[in-house]
């Protein structure tokens, strides 16, 4: 039955071909569509991971910097910069809103910094300056290019126009972006004298994180105290959660059109062959190596489509972001281990149908002219 499944598929090579692209497809969909999703949450957590102080301290009771909010007495930062073994903590205000540039409204993350100290500021620069003063900002240099608004612009956070002074690298995301703006602007715009929304904190050498951030809480009324790792976890597994349904819905509608694709295939192959497969029942052959037949037939098409399906992802992914930099495309392991588990399930699925039909064949239509 091994070269009766091998004869099938290479007697039919284009509607196999036809599968086995149909499948790679669907596949192929579901794997962007992740990519997409993973590379945009990885992104969202660039501007903390790019920090790395030894612990974030924060509101109490807030865990994370993504679509949340927290104000913490500035008095309580200075409490944090007396204890033993802390070197340095670096304040910054933070806030969600819409930054006018152009002719359109872009979510962003405006993060307020201490003038003179570049500590939590950006990372990486085109072009300007990385440093704000009054009335200033540092945009992403990709947001720059998509609005129109370059070095010397005028851009608005809350009805407040900003001249763009610096073009950032690497803190721009489809969900949003992240600006610079001056501690005191912030202030102004939060109405918020007094408090701050983070601080940094970086430790002696040697000192240990965990440890530290357990005496943080304990020492200073209602403030929350993370190690970075931890803090950067909670930021990703957030961004994660908000889209996390949307791709199971396109995994399974991408899981059922491979399935629909193969099976269909399958079925072709299996009603145009009825007579040799009655002819082979008659002769002996069993129900147990027909199917056996078949379900490999399936594995065959289904790993065929996700082979290519795993080329083009991984071929495919830099090229796109190459010509359009505003997607952010991460492939991971995971993704391609839970995709292969996907196509070996609807490999089975798909032989369902096609199996019942060769359970139906009678034996002696083989010998009905």
């Amino acid at each position: 039955m091994m070269r009766w499944t091998l004869k099938s598929l290479g007697t039919q090579i284009a509607s196999t071909l036809a599968s086995a692209g149909g499948v790679a497809g669907a596949f192929l969909f579901v794997l962007f569509l992740e990519a997409v999703f993973l590379g945009e949450s990885k992104q969202i957590v660039a501007y903390i991971e790019h920090m790395e102080p030894d612990i974030w301290v924060m509101q109490h009771g807030v865990s994370n910097m993504h679509m949340a909010s927290s104000f913490v007495w500035d008095w309580k930062l200075d409490a944090v910069v007396e204890m033993d073994g802390v070197e340095k903590v670096t304040s910054i205000l933070y806030v969600n809103t819409m930054v006018r540039a152009g002719d359109r409204d872009w979510f962003t993350y405006v993060v307020g910094l201490v003038e003179g100290d570049k500590r939590a500021g950006p990372w990486a620069m085109k072009s300007g300056s990385a440093s704000p003063g009054p009335g200033e900002i540092v945009i992403p240099a990709l947001f720059a290019e998509s609005s129109g608004a370059g070095l010397g612009s005028s851009v608005s956070v809350a009805d407040k126009k900003f001249t763009v002074v610096g073009l950032s690298l690497g803190t721009f995301s489809m969900a949003n972006s992240v600006a610079f703006v001056s501690f005191g602007d912030l202030v102004n715009i939060l109405s918020a004298g007094g408090t701050v929304s983070y601080g940094l904190v970086d430790l002696e050498p040697g000192s240990d994180a965990a440890a530290m951030a357990r005496r943080i809480e304990a020492e200073v009324e209602k403030v929350s105290a993370l190690p970075h790792p931890e803090f950067v976890r909670n930021d990703f597994n957030m961004a994660m959660r908000m889209g996390v349904d949307v791709v199971a819905f396109m995994r399974v509608i991408g899981s059922a059109l491979a399935v629909a694709i193969i099976a269909f295939t399958a079925l072709v192959q299996v009603s145009r062959r009825r007579r040799e497969l009655a002819i082979a029942k008659a002769l002996g052959v069993t129900n147990r190596s027909i199917y056996f037949s078949v379900v490999l037939q399936t594995v065959l098409i289904t790993t065929a489509g996700y082979a290519v399906a795993l080329a083009l992802a991984l071929g495919v992914a830099p090229m796109i972001s190459l010509f359009v930099p505003e997607v952010t495309l991460l492939v991971s392991t995971g993704s391609l281990l839970r995709m292969g588990a996907v196509a070996l399930v609807v490999a089975v699925i798909a032989a369902m149908v096609p199996a019942y039909m060769v359970n139906q064949v009678d034996p002696l239509t083989a010998f009905q002219g």
